[in-house]
């Protein structure tokens, strides 16, 4: 079994991410979770040793959302410095790389599931809008889906 691209280093940890951008009538798929019901983030997780971010991505939409999606392309690199809110993980500095995809769609798509187990916690699959008051992560999604632009767009996140 590969492993995730999670790597301590120093006090802190190092994580290579990917998220999907799985957009359809307006809104956005977004995850979340029972443990912090209070915000959403990307479909999409962690790459494996050995996978390019492409394939990593297209895995993470199939085991969330049971479809296989092909990439339309990639959207936004995020550099991300920030404090773990949970587990071993709880207040360590963590470096996060991330490559947000835009995906093809198509006009039938829906998950599978609403729900799926994502190791020992149950995490759900919710369409909302991009204006939607509730907290989710990236933010600048908030802004940048709106005119959407052909070039990929770097963003650093410094939470420290």
């Amino acid at each position: 079994m590969k492993k995730d691209m999670s790597v301590p280093c120093g006090e802190g940890l190092i994580n290579l991410r990917v998220g999907a951008i799985i957009m359809k009538k307006g809104k956005i798929l977004m995850a979340g979770n029972n443990i912090f019901p209070g915000y959403l983030y990307t479909v999409g997780g962690r790459l494996k040793f050995g996978e390019t971010a492409e394939e990593a991505v297209v895995r993470e939409v199939f085991e969330e959302t049971g479809r296989k999606l092909e990439i339309d392309r990639l959207g936004f690199v995020q550099e991300n410095y920030f404090y773990g809110d949970a587990g071993v993980h709880k207040g360590k500095l963590i470096y996060e790389i991330a490559y947000f995809f835009y995906m093809k769609v198509p006009e039938d798509f829906e998950p599978v599931s609403e729900k799926f187990m994502e190791g020992e916690h149950e995490e759900f699959l919710r369409w909302i809008d991009i204006d939607d008051p509730m907290p989710y992560f990236p933010e600048f999604f908030r802004t940048e889906l709106l005119q959407p632009v052909d070039t990929v767009k770097y963003f650093l996140t410094d939470g420290r």
